[in-house]
């Protein structure tokens, strides 16, 4: 796999490993993450744990896994893939060679061009993902208004919407084509404005910090950095970025769980003034500390699964 072309299909295979092995080791805490971000009912993150798990056990932190190890390995694979020839074809067009380092400039427009682009297949797995997650909450009238609180103000049996044992959708293949059949293709990318303001920043500050922060771990400059200097880069980047984005992520988390038998926001702006209005501020910074612990793993064994794999598959 030796060459200097600007685009590699090499990065795209490092990505798909790094991003399976990280969401193996996230996934307890993103279900975590969302149930406070959407759900109702968690005083903080220790009692969300503890009540998931007294009332769902530990299989309760795994729910809707299946899908985003499925998916998130393609979005991860797409990220790191683009990224890496995004920074190459960067180089080429600006110093006439894809091996020549970004500066900080090249290496912002490389980030947020990602974060631009990852939204299109990001927005309808964060949605599944976010919509299986939330299934196993309680279905109180507030949150899905099916027995009763309709137009025409008659009771509707949950048996009647497909509502069984407290679950709207069966798997992932269900609820997407539930989303389509009640909202069609745009309630697939609901949220997905919420994403944009969280991936494009989002991605500066996860790319820039692992950058700076293996060049400042490498004594010569020169060498590729040790592994462990990797897994430490990756899981600080994955902290940074997480806590910044953590306001934006609340927002789409809201507007995602958002179905449309319970819709209660009208569009992004409607889901900030109104969150605002009812919670305050601190709505917006709830779960920031389970993506900050989530964000450290998560990105360690993404960043390190893929800097490996990218030298075992370069150096055949």
């Amino acid at each position: 796999m030796k060459s200097n072309k600007s685009f590699k299909l090499d990065d795209f295979l490092a990505g798909w490993i790094g991003g399976a092995s990280s969401v193996v080791v996230g996934h307890p805490l993103d279900t975590v993450k969302t149930r406070l971000q959407a759900g109702k009912g968690y005083k903080n993150m220790l009692h969300c744990v503890l009540t998931i798990y007294r009332k769902e056990t530990a299989t309760g932190f795994f729910k809707g896994m299946s899908f985003p190890l499925a998916s998130i390995t393609v979005y991860n694979s797409m990220v790191f893939g683009f990224f890496s020839n995004a920074q190459r074809l960067i180089s080429r067009y600006r110093h006439g060679d894809g091996r020549h380092p970004c500066g900080l400039l090249d290496l912002t427009a490389a980030s947020m061009l990602t974060g631009l682009v990852s939204v299109g297949l990001g927005a309808p797995v964060d949605l599944v993902k976010i919509r299986l997650q939330m299934q196993t909450q309680t279905i109180l009238a507030e949150n899905l208004h099916l027995a009763g609180n309709v137009s025409s103000g008659t009771n509707i049996p949950l048996g009647s919407v497909g509502v069984a044992s407290g679950q709207l959708y069966r798997g992932p293949l269900h609820c997407i084509s539930s989303i389509l059949q009640t909202e069609g293709m745009p309630g697939l990318y609901r949220g997905a404005s919420a994403m944009l303001l969280r991936d494009v920043p989002g991605y500066v500050l996860y790319f820039l910090p692992y950058t700076l922060i293996c060049d400042l771990l490498r004594p010569d400059g020169m060498s590729s950095p040790h592994p462990g200097s990797i897994w430490l880069a990756g899981g600080l980047a994955g902290s940074i970025s997480w806590v910044t984005a953590t306001p934006a992520d609340v927002v789409k988390s809201r507007m995602q769980a958002d179905n449309q038998l319970s819709r209660k926001y009208k569009g992004i702006v409607d889901c900030i003034l109104r969150s605002y209005k009812t919670e305050g501020a601190q709505v917006f910074f709830r779960g920031a500390s389970v993506n900050a612990i989530r964000g450290f793993p998560m990105s360690a064994t993404m960043f390190l699964t893929y800097e490996l794999s990218l030298q075992f598959f370069r150096g055949l």
